[in-house]
């Protein structure tokens, strides 16, 4: 399947990994999860060119016929460059416009002040998963309800698929047993391993648990992975990506997402 975007390219392939459904359209590509239909970018359609004027009711149309039980539209556009056309046009629809920046380091610095002090491993128990479940809670940026945590619950189960199937490995910060920090990462097969839901606990921000962490994971990374390019998409926006830049990576490419989420439950 021929993907341009560097974030779309190894998010299918993540996504691929963990049992995902993809179908090449042609036009577009139909990304499906049916054991987690309520996660927005498990289920989306990958459009390879920008809206044209008038395109964007047509667009919607082909959305919803490929999931009529969806309460979400989710789309993305596979350039590089954070074009998406007919933006006016979109925004009156309801679409919400983002634009990550897709990161890549083919080696890294050490961080300034590292944080010496926590234990970094690999979750492997059942109750460092449990942790990772509540941790992702801790963290969310929306309203935490029972449609969220039963996607995180299924999200969760798709990550440890992963990792137990040896198509990835994830990294934890404790303190004592504590989790604080953890992130995952996935190789691609084609040189490329691509990092997963970078987080630390709001309790535990600003002691160098992230950077450290991150920089840990790039050396097993490029070192016992054999990754060639160290992938990180992340929001320009968020304070995180100055972390991500001081050890080393740098910015690569515009990865856009387009969406109109499902309602609140009341």
């Amino acid at each position: 399947m021929d993907i341009t975007s560097l974030g779309y390219r190894t998010d299918l392939k993540l996504i691929e990994l963990a049992g995902s459904e993809l179908t090449d359209r042609g036009e577009y590509v139909v990304v499906r999860t049916p054991a987690n239909p309520s996660y927005w970018w498990g289920n989306y359609l990958l459009f390879r060119t920008p809206f044209a004027a008038g395109q964007v009711a047509a667009r919607l149309e082909l959305f919803r016929s490929e999931f009529p039980a969806a309460k979400h539209v989710a789309l993305g556009i596979d350039n590089i460059d954070g074009q998406v056309g007919a933006e006016e046009e979109l925004v009156a629809a309801g679409f919400g416009i983002e634009r990550y920046t897709a990161m890549t380091a083919t080696d890294v610095i050490a961080p300034a002040r590292p944080n010496e002090a926590a234990q970094y491993r690999f979750l492997a128990s059942d109750d460092d998963w449990e942790q990772l479940t509540a941790l992702n809670l801790a963290t969310a940026d929306q309203v935490v309800d029972a449609s969220y945590e039963e996607f995180n619950r299924r999200k969760i189960e798709a990550a440890r698929g992963l990792v137990e199937s040896g198509q990835a490995v994830w990294f934890g910060a404790f303190e004592g047993e504590r989790l604080l920090a953890s992130l995952g990462l996935v190789p691609d097969g084609q040189g490329a391993a691509r990092f997963q839901s970078v987080q630390t606990h709001p309790d535990a921000r600003g002691k160098g648990l992230a950077s450290t962490l991150v920089y840990r994971a790039s050396t097993y990374g490029l070192g016992e992975l054999g990754a060639e390019t160290l992938v990180m998409v992340a929001d320009p926006d968020y304070l995180a990506i100055r972390i991500y830049r001081a050890l080393g990576f740098t910015d690569t490419e515009t990865q856009t997402q387009l969406l109109i989420p499902a309602p609140k439950q009341a």
